[in-house]
């Protein structure tokens, strides 16, 4: 998913670069959208191994 917000971010420069300015706003808030959907399903992943607790297997 990491992956996806920095394709999204160096489509966003190039897209800058070249003058597509709504290209590269749109990247940008798709690539900020992605990351923060990866941090909250990393922060629900670490809470629920939290309460799981370790298994003795």
């Amino acid at each position: 998913m990491l992956s996806w917000v920095v394709t999204f971010l160096i489509i966003a420069l190039i897209a800058g670069v070249l003058g597509f300015g709504g290209i590269a706003g749109v990247s940008v808030e798709i690539a900020k959208a992605i990351f923060f959907i990866a941090v909250i399903l990393f922060l629900i992943s670490a809470v629920i191994s939290l309460v799981r607790g370790r298994s003795n297997v």
